[in-house]
């Protein structure tokens, strides 16, 4: 007996029994498939964030030999060699105001997300007004009390 010729003898209880089996298995391997790509993707970003961070360091190390190299060729050029180590070292003052200065232009320029605050505000809005259960017009009784009325 095939399999389709199965299905014509199950029940609908059956039929749905193995469906929701059968998406819970496509779920779940989806799931494990996401998770195989994401490891994958963590361990790329992993190396790549070892590797320039040894970048950095090596280049931070270099910063030192560069500088009193570039000191000694400014004093291989007739200067005085304390006037070569001061023009290196005002070179990187000049350097890093010019960055200070770019930076904080750079941070002037940042503001509240206003999109997701305007967003969050008309959520608010609408929620304000809304009632979280639907309650009859009257005041709930406790169960067991009777009301009566009494004619006044």
């Amino acid at each position: 007996m095939s399999a389709v010729e199965q299905d014509g003898d199950r029940s609908l209880g059956q039929l749905m029994a193995q469906a929701t089996t059968e998406m819970s298995a496509l779920v779940h391997d989806e799931i494990a498939l996401a998770k195989a790509e994401l490891r994958q993707d963590a361990k790329r970003a992993g190396i790549g964030g070892g590797a320039i961070t040894a970048a950095g360091i090596l280049a931070l190390f270099a910063l030192p030999v560069l500088s009193f190299a570039a000191a000694y060729g400014i004093h291989n050029l007739g200067l005085g060699l304390a006037w070569s180590f001061l023009i290196v070292g005002g070179a990187y003052l000049l350097i890093a105001a010019v960055l200070g200065l770019f930076a904080i232009a750079k941070f002037k320029k940042v503001k509240p997300p206003q999109r997701s605050i305007s967003s969050a505000k008309q959520t608010a809005a609408v929620l304000q007004g809304v009632k979280p259960h639907p309650r009859p017009a009257s005041e709930p009784r406790p169960i067991g009390v009777t009301v009566t009325r009494s004619s006044v």
